[in-house]
């Protein structure tokens, strides 16, 4: 039988609290009703929206072992499974941190404007073949989702793999601080949260942060292709790695990919890692995928990974919901492509994604259409950066587009009218439009940033038609 996650005297000793009669051990943790299991330990955080402590019966009536609460908030409840702190966000970050400090485990933190929670995924798939492997659920990345991974992180743990991110400067310090990484990885630098920075230069600087908190002889793992290489190696020398491994197609890469060759529903990639190669397929189509394979392979390395078996893992990378998730739709015969980007949205990203639809193989009469919506948080430049898409638009063979949000008029206007469906100010406005659009034969994308809902399109297509999960795509 496994150990429990914490036991009571480890929570008093990590945290200072002061702990009810009720409480023996917990065997998870979690601060969200919805998806807490009996025996886990609840966090009662206050969000943006929402107070857990409004939470804490309900977490108690599904079995939480106990909850972790305020001495403000203390007095609201009567239970003797509370565990009172002054502060259950600083809590929790201790506990964070009495986890990383028990544990034997090799880290991995990544960090990149785009790619890390595909990265993330991937480089969990490939080290669970090798070792117990802890990983960040979904994008659990911020200021409470990185501690609550590192409190959820066994003793046994051989292998944890944590995603960092930031909206700002100096996010990420505090984080890679808490975890302690022997690798830090940056996948890529892009126009992504580019309305809190003056330029491009200042996400590279706040990526680079990651390499603040590596441990003493650990290594940096940076992106060869990007411009900002020199700039983020800077950042790495300056840390306490001992050493960097660039990753990409310049020619000085470490790690090279000398072919990569993007099918309609996976991609191969022919890559030297310190002059071996190593051929692989990735179960996923896509450049930016096997691309930051390539970012999987160096941290593995650095690691002591089997290569070998990393290589084979990727034969079974499936992409993430809402990050290029593919479902046939049951639209006549042949049927209808969708393809599933609707979780986030950036210029990198959504080229990206008009790149693989472009890259489906089509029947005669089929067409490609995009959904795409607003993409968030990039200040002055957000109507040029939606303008300049029209240049993707028309060099991936997209038939008919279909738009929503003030900022994707940017790129309507830009388009030949034959090619615009509709523009609408939200994705709902889209829906009956996008359903009404779908022949068979057809490959549909969907995307947009978070906030612009555009999973509601997505929801709406498999209703109507019924979905099944799709190895393949359409061909012609």
């Amino acid at each position: 039988m496994s150990s429990p996650l914490w036991t009571l005297d480890e929570i008093v000793a990590a945290t200072g609290a002061r702990v009810g009669s009720g409480f023996r051990q917990a065997t998870g943790a979690s601060i969200d009703t919805r998806t807490l299991e009996p025996g886990d330990l609840y966090f009662a955080i206050k969000g943006d929206v929402h107070d857990g402590h409004d939470f804490v019966p309900a977490a108690l009536e599904k079995g939480a072992s106990g909850a972790v609460v305020s001495e403000e908030k203390a007095p609201a409840f009567a239970s003797d499974k509370l565990i009172v702190v002054p502060d259950v966000l600083e809590a929790m970050r201790r506990l964070g941190r009495a986890a990383r400090q028990r544990t034997n485990a090799r880290i991995v933190a990544i960090t990149g404007s785009v790619g890390k929670t595909g990265t993330k995924e991937a480089m969990r798939l490939a080290l669970s073949r090798q070792g117990a492997t802890h990983a960040s659920v979904a994008s659990y990345n911020n200021h409470w989702g990185v501690p609550l991974t590192l409190s959820r992180m066994p003793r046994e743990t051989e292998f944890g793999i944590f995603e960092i991110g930031m909206n700002h400067a100096h996010e990420i310090l505090p984080l890679t601080a808490m975890v302690r990484p022997h690798v830090a990885v940056i996948t890529t630098i892009e126009p992504v949260h580019i309305e809190f920075f003056p330029s491009l230069w200042g996400i590279a600087d706040a990526k680079g942060e990651i390499f603040s908190g590596i441990e003493p002889g650990g290594t940096a793992v940076i992106n060869r292709d990007s411009p900002y290489f020199e700039r983020m190696k800077a950042h790495a020398l300056a840390s306490r790695a001992g050493r960097v491994v660039s990753f990409g197609e310049h020619e000085a890469a470490d790690i090279r990919a000398e072919r990569i060759l993007v099918k309609p529903d996976q991609s191969i990639v022919e890559a030297r890692v310190f002059g071996q190669l190593v051929t692989y397929r990735i179960a996923t189509a896509g450049r930016h995928i096997a691309l930051n394979s390539l970012s999987v392979l160096a941290a593995s390395h650095a690691l002591g990974a089997d290569l070998a078996q990393v290589a084979l893992s990727f034969a079974e990378l499936k992409p993430p919901v809402g990050r290029g998730e593919r479902t046939m739709l049951s639209v006549g015969d042949d049927g209808a492509l969708l393809i599933d980007e609707s979780y986030n949205a950036n210029p990198a990203s959504m080229r990206a994604a008009l790149a693989n639809l472009g890259a489906v193989e089509l029947g005669r009469q089929a067409r490609r259409l995009a959904v795409l919506g607003d993409m968030k948080e990039l200040g002055e430049k957000g109507p040029s950066l939606h303008e300049e898409l029209a240049e993707a638009v028309e060099a991936n063979r997209i038939d008919l587009v279909f738009a929503a949000g003030p900022l994707m008029k940017n790129l309507v206007d830009r388009l030949p009218k034959a090619k615009v469906a509709l523009h609408a100010e939200t994705s709902a406005d889209l829906v009956d439009a996008v359903c009404a659009a779908i022949r068979p034969g057809d490959a549909v994308t969907v995307k947009g940033s978070l906030s612009m809902k555009m999973a509601l399109v997505v929801k709406a297509l498999k209703e109507r038609y019924g979905a099944s999960p799709s190895a393949h795509a359409l061909k012609g």
